[in-house]
């Protein structure tokens, strides 16, 4: 059974064509990941689907008996309301048939016996619906799914006071405990730590309704779906199986391509060239049309150019001490603490990674370590000579500057020509270059992040889970260049794959005792 279709879908941005004629089905009980490089138009395509852009032309229709359930960043967290109150909002429809059955029994005083049996059978269908969907389990199915996504210490706070990922992690709790009949879900994993992605990876696995999910994280996209979309030159292409069998399928088509490609080439030339010899003369020009006849009717096979593929390299330059920093005695947090005192030193040429859980204060640590905010006690004593690169966590940018120009404004000794080359190197196309930073995807944000990091010399990176929003391309490529990078490392990731061969060191915030949480 269908429950979405898309036929003939074109969308475009100014002069940038994102979608052209595309088809789209949605199947119950598929489990379909939404795959394809930086900027090809995945969180666009979800936009359009869930009514929040209309496309140019197309038709999208939704099976009306399906419930369909999309984690909207928008959504108002208002302030006096606890998490928790938020995520038993999920639940709201069986809320209101409590307080009907309630409001019932409170009528069923001033009832004849008619009227009351009635009554009382209307409440009996009522309460078969709260214990079909375990009402009375509400709280413990919340816990749970709190402590899925590590959110248990969240619950008691003001929705309005979390920050950027807290947020998105209870929307996310929210969404899963109202179990729709299709998921929509943009990058879930984004600010998950690995035990928490695990959890999601099983609930996924096991989920018994369709769902569409967009990640870069391969290895949990391979374990989750069975349907692939690939969005890539402004088409959809459907592939059944998981991501690996996609990428073997994938190769094999290209292949398939290229050779019907050359062969297709060959008869065109041969039919081009007969007919440029043979149109002219009157013995020949007959036989010379119906080849033209037969030219024309050809459906020329296109090659699709190779998306563009980011080049990192990091400029070094050297660093005269042996030690880059040196913490002593260092409670970090705001105002209450978010860890034990803590001794750490960082030698020259060091590649350190920090692991552990959201939400426990490895990104204050890092600036603390920079500089940027003041411990709570205890100091840092930093190397005259460092000379650093600091990669923020989700960053947002909304400015409507053009890339070009937020670029150059950094680097003013660069020529425009310049410029737009290094911007190139980074994966970016022209159209990237020209439009204004705020209408980029995340990953194409990263980009040009990157890129003014690439531009500056070094001798210390410290990157804030650089690997977010980076598609397949973008994040080899990183992990290429930090491996060949000369100088100091401290990196926060997530994700094993990534940092294994970049290390020397790992440390675990969650090794260095208890703390408050944040």
């Amino acid at each position: 059974m269908s429950i979405l279709t898309i036929e003939n879908m074109s969308h475009s941005f100014g002069d940038r064509i994102l979608f052209s004629n595309v088809s789209f089905r949605l199947l119950k009980g598929d489990h379909i990941g939404l795959i394809g490089a930086n900027g090809e138009g995945k969180s666009t395509f979800m936009k359009i689907i869930t009514d929040q852009i209309l496309p140019d032309e197309g038709t999208i229709k939704w099976n009306n008996k399906f419930s369909i359930g999309y984690m909207d960043q928008l959504v108002d967290l208002k302030e006096g309301i606890t998490a928790l109150n938020f995520l038993k909002e999920a639940f709201i429809n069986l809320f209101d048939i409590e307080n009907k059955i309630n409001s019932l029994y409170i009528d069923l005083g001033n009832m004849n016996e008619k009227e009351m049996n009635k009554t009382l059978n209307k409440i009996m269908i009522m309460q078969e619906i709260l214990d079909k969907n375990n009402f009375y389990s509400i709280n413990s199915q919340i816990q749970a799914t709190a402590a899925g996504l590590g959110i248990n210490e969240l619950l008691d706070k003001d929705v309005s006071a979390l920050s950027g990922g807290q947020r998105t992690k209870i929307l996310l709790a929210k969404l899963l405990l109202q179990k729709p009949d299709i998921l929509l879900l943009d990058e879930p994993t984004n600010h998950l730590d690995e035990e928490h992605i695990e959890w999601l990876k099983d609930y996924l696995l096991n989920y018994e309704n369709a769902f569409i999910l967009i990640s870069h994280d391969n290895s949990f996209l391979n374990n989750v779906i069975n349907v692939v979309y690939h969005l890539e030159h402004k088409t959809l292409t459907r592939y059944e199986g998981n991501y690996n069998y996609f990428i073997k399928l994938y190769e094999i088509r290209k292949e398939q391509r290229l050779i019907e490609y050359k062969e297709q080439q060959n008869e065109i030339t041969k039919l081009e060239d007969y007919i440029r010899k043979n149109k002219a003369r009157a013995s020949t020009s007959k036989q010379a049309k119906s080849r033209e006849k037969k030219l024309d009717k050809i459906e020329r096979i296109e090659i699709k150019k190779e998306v563009i593929k980011p080049h990192f390299n990091f400029k070094s330059v050297a660093m005269q001490e042996s030690i880059v920093f040196e913490a002593s005695n260092l409670i970090i947090g705001y105002n209450k603490p978010l860890s034990r005192s803590l001794n750490l030193k960082m030698k020259r040429g060091q590649k350190i990674a920090i692991t552990g859980a959201n939400g426990l204060g490895k990104t204050t640590l890092l600036k603390t370590l920079l500089g940027v905010l003041k411990p709570i006690s205890g100091k840092v004593i930093l190397s005259e000579h460092r000379k650093i690169g600091y990669f923020e966590q989700e960053v947002e940018e909304d400015t409507t500057t053009s890339v070009l120009y937020d670029v150059w404004s950094d680097f003013p000794d660069l020529t425009q020509t310049e410029v737009r080359k290094e911007l190139a190197r980074c994966g970016l196309t022209r159209q990237h270059i020209d439009s204004p930073i705020n209408i980029l995807s995340g990953g194409e944000q990263a980009k040009v992040r990157l890129c003014k990091l690439i531009n500056e010399p070094t001798n210390v990176l410290v990157l804030d889970e650089p690997t977010n929003h980076l598609d397949i391309h973008a994040k080899n490529e990183l992990k290429r260049a930090l491996k060949e990078y000369e100088g100091g490392i401290i990196l926060v990731c997530h994700e094993p794959e990534f940092y294994r061969d970049i290390a020397t060191d790992v440390w675990d915030y969650e090794e260095w005792g208890d703390f408050s949480k944040q």
